[in-house]
């Protein structure tokens, strides 16, 4: 076993190839029918940012256009909406963190259901002046809410009543500017990244009781500095075969586990820090694409078999132009698109690393983009949506201006565009296409 590993017994090993099979096929099909339901988690189906549908998402919108709802969120969070079973949830906290709560909104009527408190601290966690005290997003399935606020705690809530089911307090770390990693659902598991400037692991709880399953530390040697261990990424589960692998990113280093055990399969070194962007994963080339984090980001494009350190044989290629530190890249078709935190885009041919097309969008970004229909859309700090078309020319199809800040990343489900603003939540909706009349709503009304 690579590295150091502390972790609670696994209660279920999972060693006949036929189990692995039925359990596979399982997860699969959860994962397609909550996929088709809503958009469960940071980024969608599989943390790609792709609609998994054909959807008549809306060109243009605004304060005035194709609004369905505009519903106030109280307190301050850049967690992203999450949807499953027409109801929206996010979390949010006071000003002063010391009350961290989950909301949740009628998808329909943009009503306000539940405003839930979850924990409150004595002694929030240091914040960077660009982070919030609820940054990471939540995830959802059939009745359960998880919602995760880094070392002030972790949670799992009832859907239907917004009433905690259980709290988990001992993923403690220094995260020194904040949370910022999402839990993802895996089996029965809630996997999350913990990457301190103390401590730097990842985790498996059991997603009925909150237990810990297990817990691994990071393999690869780190910098003596504690500043450059630190991490913020969210990690994402792919297919290798007919396997599964947990991948996560994190200072210096990208590691792939076992997610049944925290086993470490393999590992692939670079040089950089505070990661955020999520690892995209191409199932159709066997491919991942990483941004290598902080102070000289770069993207990297690399092979998913392998065993142990992997570093010297399965990169394929390497990118060092305006890459991502905050918003996640997306892969569509043979093109990869990303958006630079000072607003240029780039498109680049996922084959070799080439680049295809580079050119300013404007503003600063740490929402990662959504896409869908040939669509890119890019949300600015400054409060500016930029639809760019995903093709092989730089083409500017809309800018539409919204109030408020944006930092978290939207949502797509039934042809309309969820977003978060600082203050609200929006609903766009194509109301020419729709046939339902969408209009503006205000916030009485949606309240």
């Amino acid at each position: 076993m690579n590295g150091q590993q502390r972790f609670v017994p696994v209660t279920r090993r999972h060693k006949s190839g036929v189990l692995l099979a039925v359990l596979f096929a399982a997860t699969v099909a959860f994962s397609s029918s909550a996929a088709a339901d809503g958009w469960a988690q940071f980024r969608g189906p599989n943390g790609q940012g792709h609609a998994d549908h054909p959807t008549n998402l809306p060109l243009t919108f605004g304060e005035n256009e194709n609004l369905a709802w505009k519903t106030p969120i109280p307190g301050k969070g850049w967690s992203s909406p999450v949807v499953h079973a027409g109801r929206v949830w996010m979390t949010t906290a006071s000003d002063d963190g010391h009350s961290l709560r989950a909301v949740c909104v009628d998808l329909k009527t943009g009503r306000l259901l539940h405003d839930a408190e979850v924990f409150t601290p004595d002694e929030p966690v240091p914040l960077n002046v660009k982070n919030s005290y609820a940054s990471p997003t939540p995830v959802v399935e059939q009745g359960r809410v998880y919602v995760h606020f880094g070392a002030m705690g972790t949670a799992c809530l009832d859907a239907s009543s917004g009433e905690v089911i259980w709290r988990n307090n001992d993923l403690v770390i220094h995260h020194k500017e904040g949370p910022g990693s999402s839990p993802v659902l895996f089996d029965r598991l809630l996997l999350i990244n913990c990457d301190g400037t103390d401590e730097q692991y990842v985790a498996a709880l059991d997603k009925q009781t909150g237990e810990v399953k297990w817990r691994t530390d990071r393999s690869a040697p780190l910098r003596d500095r504690p500043d450059f261990r630190k991490a913020y990424s969210t990690p994402i589960v792919i297919s290798q075969g007919d396997a599964r692998q947990l991948v996560s990113t994190g200072a210096d280093q990208l590691n792939a586990y076992d997610p049944f055990t925290g086993r470490e399969l393999w590992r692939i070194r670079y040089r950089g820090f505070s990661n955020v962007p999520l690892p995209l994963f191409d199932s159709t080339k066997q491919r991942l694409y990483v941004c290598t984090g902080f102070t000289k980001p770069e993207l990297w494009a690399m092979r998913t078999d392998g065993v142990n350190d992997v570093t010297e044989t399965h990169v394929l290629w390497t990118y060092k132009k305006q890459v991502s530190t905050n918003a996640s890249p997306l892969v569509v078709g043979d093109r990869l698109f990303m958006a630079s935190d000072r607003g240029v885009a780039t498109c680049l041919d996922t084959n070799d690393g080439s680049e295809i097309w580079q050119d300013r969008l404007g503003g600063n970004y740490s929402a990662s983009p959504v896409t869908a229909t040939g669509r890119l859309y890019f949300l600015s700090e400054q409060g500016n949506v930029t639809v760019v078309a995903a093709t092989d020319e730089f083409e500017k199809l809309a800018v539409n201006k919204l109030d408020g800040r944006l930092m978290a990343s939207p949502a797509i489900v039934e042809d309309s565009l969820l977003i978060r603003s600082d203050e609200h939540l929006y609903r766009f909706m194509d109301s020419a296409a729709s046939g339902a009349g969408v209009g503006s709503a205000s916030d009485a009304d949606s309240r």
